[in-house]
């Protein structure tokens, strides 16, 4: 066999190689059913007929001429000339003694005789930006440590379990030597250790495929097969999921199918035409993001799109994708005017190709992987986001409830003296809460462009500020409904996010800010615990309205329940600044009853005003309940309330007197 080194002195020319592809992968690539197309396309180190080298194969079917270029051949578009194979679209060539961590392109000749320097499509590494190229890297046989995890997640991960994410921004979470952003593996030891102590299950990564612009955060990718380079290579970034995993940690990523930017280096017009996107830019353009849009119609297209999710499922053992901007690929005329958008087939709104596209993402991640889970960012109400593909639905694990959360947020965001009016948007929720599996998100998106932070969101003087939030994280972690938070908002931030600088760690010095904190911590910890919490997150059968009118007191009060044998929570929210005491609350079970989270106790900043841990109820029948408690309720304050699991003392008998 000749060696790398061998090949390259005996100046073998990539033109004497047979070809790699089968008949098999041609033609299922061009009826776009290649399940796994990464296998086939890209820049794969191998050894052919004996040589050490990397093939190379990409899909341009209206090319005039394709070769690479990259520095192992001086980026000279003559050495190493592609071969078309028959009708197929596909070019390929296998070049002798090119090594993993070459950069390379492809000289692209379209229809015009133009010639355009393309990265590779399915590259599974990129370049640092600015600059453009694609990386070969080795993506065989990967080692991995993470079996216990593998095996045991789905029970992490179904409508059943306690669901509490952390979305991370890895650019902007931490940053050191004077503004450097982490590596993965710094990742590996700090995020994984500060997410294990907050008690959440899972890490929800913003997008990390290969990006041009660190302003899009990672929204407006061209390498959708490349992990960016920013903090690592892909053996690295293994290494931060390995490290989640033996933490009992899942880790999510946010997938972007729905478009892509107009960068030269990428997908526009690859082969001198409309190749991935439409022709037409009512059908091929987002005006909001100046991008362009997949034509999720065209099975090579759709193919790609499909072999992604899957690609970043088995080859990095992520736990899950949560797809951004759904309702954007549902809708034909999202975000235009009339006469801006091109009908259906039969005349409506809905984007047919992209429906189906969701569906068959979907029906082969979980056919494909065991235990995963897909989460939809989906602001409509389309029907069936997170029912079963056989069932008419969307095929998704879980959908954003974003509903929920422009309510309420828009709720607390008001003076108390004013939410009288506003009450049903906490309690609308309910309505609708069961169907879809719902996850309750404070994202990103809910902290940038003007909207102020979390704590700044909220009315009234510093201690109403801190003691609202509080309330409301309580409010939300007792809700029906998985959870997320990104990140900074679990210790009150004050400043609204920015993707260049890192988080306001210094806070934690103040106790208000520590305080916040140790309440996730606390919330976490008992949302896991307490299968009333979290068992029926997503089930009619789990939650019940106590108080749910009392519009004067702005007062909201609701049981949980968990399967039978589960104990029944409680939780009463008061959104005013009055204490109220001697407040009747009725408890769907007689006894002693521990408050097991108290918003407003001074170790998370508040007043340390309640019930003194414990309540015990009375015979005295109120809000449908045979039994009921007089309480306190603390003001701008959530109370938990769980049946008490202390055993009584035992008493002595007195000894009989001596006769």
């Amino acid at each position: 066999m000749a060696s790398t080194k061998d090949a390259m002195q005996s100046g073998e020319n990539s033109k004497r190689f047979g070809p790699v592809l089968t008949d098999d992968d041609l033609y299922y690539i061009g009826t776009g059913q290649h399940q796994r197309i990464w296998h086939a396309l890209g820049a794969h180190v191998m050894t052919h007929e004996n040589v050490d080298g990397v093939h190379f194969a990409v899909w341009a079917p209206n090319a005039q001429h394709v070769s690479v270029i990259g520095d192992f051949n001086y980026w000279n578009g003559f050495e190493n000339p592609m071969t078309p194979r028959g009708s197929s679209g596909i070019w390929e060539v296998f070049i002798p003694g090119v090594t993993a961590g070459a950069a390379y392109k492809y000289a692209v000749t379209g229809i015009g005789g133009d010639t355009v320097e393309k990265a590779d499509p399915m590259g599974f590494g990129a370049e640092h930006p600015p600059a453009t190229a694609s990386v070969v890297r080795n993506i065989k046989n990967p080692e991995w440590s993470d079996t216990s995890w593998m095996k045991k997640r789905d029970a992490h991960q179904n409508v059943s379990a306690p669901i509490s994410v952390y979305e991370v921004h890895i650019g902007s979470w931490r940053r050191v030597d004077h503004g450097r952003p982490l590596s993965y593996l710094e990742l590996a030891r700090d995020l994984i250790a500060y997410v294990k102590d907050l008690g959440f299950t899972h890490i929800e990564l913003m997008p990390i495929s290969a990006h041009p612009f660190d302003g899009s955060w990672g929204y407006q990718p061209i390498g959708l097969y490349a992990p960016t380079i920013r903090h690592g290579t892909p053996d690295e970034f293994r290494a931060f999921i390995t490290a989640a995993h033996e933490a009992d940690i899942g880790v999510l990523l946010d997938w972007v199918p729905g478009h892509f930017p107009a960068d030269e280096h990428g997908l526009a017009r690859f082969d001198g035409t409309a190749l991935y996107e439409h022709e037409d830019p009512k059908e091929g353009f987002h005006p909001d993001w100046n991008t362009y849009i997949y034509n999720f119609g065209r099975p090579e297209v759709a193919n790609f799109l499909t072999s992604n999710a899957l690609y970043w499922l088995e080859e990095f053992h992520l736990d899950g994708i949560r797809v951004d901007a759904v309702a954007s690929m549902l809708y034909r005329d999202y975000s235009r005017n009339d006469g801006e958008w091109i009908p259906n087939k039969d005349g409506g709104r809905e984007n047919y190709e992209a429906i189906a596209l969701l569906q068959n993402m979907n029906i082969n991640t979980y056919g494909a992987v065991d235990g995963i889970m897909t989460v939809a960012e989906e602001s409509t109400a389309f029907p069936g986001v997170s029912r079963p593909v056989d069932h008419g639905g969307l095929g998704f694990g879980f959908k954003w409830n974003m509903g929920w959360m422009n309510d309420t947020l828009s709720y607390m965001e008001a003076d108390p003296i004013y939410r009288s009016y506003d009450h049903h948007k906490m309690t609308f929720g309910i309505d609708y809460a069961f169907s879809e599996n719902y996850l309750l998100p404070i994202s990103h998106d809910e902290v940038v462009h003007g909207k102020g932070s979390m704590i700044a969101k909220m009315p009234g003087n510093d201690w109403e500020k801190f003691a609202n939030l509080r309330a409301y994280y309580g409010f939300m972690w007792s809700h029906p409904g998985k959870k997320l938070i990104f990140m900074g908002c679990e210790f009150a931030q004050w400043g609204e996010w920015n993707h260049g600088e890192q988080l306001e760690w210094h806070l934690l010095d103040d106790p208000r800010h520590a305080g916040v904190q140790k309440l996730i911590r606390d919330l976490n910890g008992v949302y896991r615990a307490e299968k009333g919490l979290h068992v029926n997150d997503c089930r009619p059968e789990g939650f019940k309205w106590l108080e749910g009118g009392d519009t004067q007191a702005s007062v909201f009060a609701f049981a949980r329940f968990g399967d039978d044998g589960d104990d029944p929570l409680v939780a009463v929210v008061n959104m005013t600044p009055m204490e109220r005491s001697g407040y009747r609350v009725g408890f769907p079970a007689e006894g002693t009853w521990d408050e097991i989270i108290n918003t407003d106790a001074t170790e998370y900043g508040g007043g340390g005003r309640g019930n003194m841990g414990q309540i015990t109820t009375q015979a005295v029948s109120a809000m449908g309940e045979a039994h009921s408690a007089e309480l306190t309720l603390p003001p701008l304050s959530t109370i938990i309330f769980r049946p008490s699991r202390k055993k009584p003392a035992r008493t002595r008998k007195p000894a009989k007197a001596k006769t």
